[in-house]
């Protein structure tokens, strides 16, 4: 069966762009604070192993389901599954467009950190953490910043696959990895640095607790950018002699080594600075690194500072472009809209949706101060908590089941027959078989339960 509609026009194409809706901010912020906060090493195994055993099995059915359908999520379901299943892709193109509201936002704060830090006087600033508070409380820096995103976002997804993602993410992939080397092989320059990497690279078990397991499994689900359909997207748009299973994984090792290379970063530059480890949190990025950067110097600091969030900047970028391109799917598959009127309301409804959680952060009050789960919250963390947290191991369960139950794993073996015609019977047939059977839901499921009686009722698991 030929490809239904224009896709990718490589292996190569689909793989940068997949990787790119992978990385974010996610590998490059939230990865290093998590190693650092629960144990270092110890977190590093963890996270290795919940990606084999989660992320990469419900890859692969994500791809394997986009490429069987040749469509959007909605309509993927709907194929697989039958009428009654579209409201599932339906639920996960809406939080994708609620996850890109409030990232957006955050990507603007990269943006604007990168002018602040490369052309502006943050490095001189006394106090970073309370810069951070004025400046997130900003509603005019907040505004085109995250505009500006907004724009250069909607410019890629416009352009279409191949001209626009495709090319985007070809250029921006390995500009993400160079800048990330380059600022490595600087970091382990700095005043104890390998203090740093023994952290993180020598696992001391006696720090793994459950509450570090729980941790990994999350960090190694939502580091994929799995559970909203941006893989089932991305997967439609495969021919159908591509190796599934061959870029699935080079789409996995890709993630991961990105992740793996922030904290190469990240850890040598806490260690450097003399913070304990497991003071850093959220915040690293934001109140500490500035600190660091200013420590270097003028010179070297803007420099390092700026290539830094320029790095943060290319990451949410290529996130950004994923979640946008999933909403973009459904109307112009389902609805018969063409792109660019899709693109443009699109990405204008979502820029509106954000402009709550661009508030949330001192702007307007009762937006900044939201009581649930026994604690005091932003509306930013409210979207955050709903739609990722708690929505994307939901959306990951129930994909997983719908493989393994409605769809069937024997036709998920023969879409993923084509172009890898030694899959049928293989190892790592059986082991995704398996994973995705037993292992996967259970964790997931884990996941999803965890994470809601945490931040909804207050409730630690552990």
């Amino acid at each position: 069966m030929a490809i239904s509609r224009k896709g990718f026009s490589s292996r190569l194409g689909f793989v940068a762009a997949a990787a790119g809706s992978a990385v974010g901010l996610g590998n490059i912020w939230k990865f290093p604070y998590e190693t650092a906060q629960n144990g270092g090493g110890a977190f590093l195994l963890l996270y290795l192993i919940c990606v084999v055993l989660i992320g990469f099995p419900v890859m692969m059915g994500e791809i394997s389901l986009g490429r069987a359908t040749q469509t959007n999520p909605v309509g993927a379901y709907r194929k697989a599954a039958g009428p009654k299943w579209s409201w599932v892709g339906l639920i996960g193109v809406i939080g994708g467009m609620m996850i890109l509201s409030f990232y957006n936002v955050v990507a603007g704060w990269a943006f604007g950190y990168f002018i602040e830090i490369s052309f502006g006087s943050l490095l001189s600033e006394p106090d970073h953490g309370a810069f951070f508070g004025a400046y997130v409380a900003n509603i005019t820096d907040n505004l085109i910043f995250s505009m500006v995103f907004m724009v250069l976002t909607a410019v890629v997804v416009l352009r279409g696959i191949q001209g626009g993602i495709e090319s985007a993410s070809k250029l921006l992939m390995p500009l993400l990895f160079l800048i990330l080397i380059g600022l490595i092989i600087y970091a382990l320059t700095l005043p104890n640095a390998m203090a740093g990497i023994s952290y993180y690279l020598l696992p001391d078990f006696s720090k793994i607790q459950l509450s570090t397991i729980n941790s990994a499994m999350g960090q190694a689900f939502f580091s994929l950018s799995l559970g909203m359909g941006a893989l089932i997207t991305y997967g439609s748009y495969i021919p159908k002699d591509d190796n599934v299973t061959a870029s699935a994984s080079i789409v996995t090792l890709a993630d991961t080594a990105v992740a793996f290379l922030a904290g190469l970063l990240m850890l040598p530059l806490v260690f450097s600075s003399g913070e304990p480890p497991e003071a850093s949190g959220p915040g690293l990025v934001f109140t500490i690194l500035p600190g660091i950067f200013h420590a270097m110097g003028p010179l070297v600091g803007r420099i390092v500072g700026g290539a830094f969030f320029l790095l943060l900047s290319v990451a949410a970028l290529t996130s950004t472009i994923s979640l946008l391109e999933v909403p973009v799917s459904y109307l112009v598959d389902d609805r018969k809209v063409g792109r660019k009127p899709a693109v443009i309301g699109i990405a204008s409804i979502i820029f509106i949706i954000g402009l709550p959680s661009m508030l949330s952060f001192g702007a307007v009050d009762w937006l900044s101060d939201i009581t649930y789960g026994g604690a005091s919250h932003s509306f930013l963390d409210l979207i955050n908590d709903v739609f990722s947290e708690v929505g994307l191991p939901l959306g990951g369960l129930i994909m997983s089941l719908l493989i393994v139950h409605r769809w069937g794993t024997n036709r998920m073996r023969e879409e993923l027959t084509n172009g890898n015609p030694a899959y049928p019977g293989s190892r790592v047939e059986r082991f995704v078989r398996f994973t995705l059977t037993y292992i996967s839901p259970v964790l997931l499921g884990f996941i999803f339960i965890s994470n809601l009686m945490e931040k909804f009722f207050g409730i630690s698991v552990f």
